[in-house]
């Protein structure tokens, strides 16, 4: 099997996801995902996809990720990796898609507009 490549994104964070087959390791930044994602609910996130699609012990995986927070990193990476098992198996499209994971999430936070205090709050009007 060829790497697969495929590219996630969520608020500023982009993750980039190297998919070959393997044991079932998952490496972010050059270390290992516990080691990345400390809490549960993140390292949840990342697997998530493949726990679906049944694919916990079949592929190892790379990931380049950068910008935003923890939260938006997981995020990206959970995308990407919906993204690569849709281009492995087209059935497991029916398997994600109800749960939401093929769709990209598209809040982002909104620029801060010339005189105003920010995005949306104005200053205070003053008549005198």
């Amino acid at each position: 099997m060829e790497v697969i490549h495929k590219i996630g994104r969520r608020k500023t964070a982009v993750a980039r996801v190297y998919v070959s087959s393997g044991s079932g390791n998952i490496t972010v930044n050059k270390k290992d995902v516990q080691d990345y994602f400390s809490t549960g609910t993140l390292q949840y996130k990342v697997r998530q996809p493949l726990n679906m699609t049944g694919n916990n012990e079949n592929f190892d995986i790379k990931v380049n990720v950068y910008g935003g927070g923890i939260t938006g990193q997981a995020e990206a990476i959970r995308l990407a990796l919906s993204r690569a098992m849709v281009e492995l198996d087209a059935e497991n499209r029916t398997t994600l898609k109800p749960e939401g994971l093929l769709t990209r999430d598209p809040r982002m936070v909104e620029r801060k507009k010339f005189g105003q205090k920010k995005a949306r709050k104005k200053f205070q009007f003053s008549k005198r």
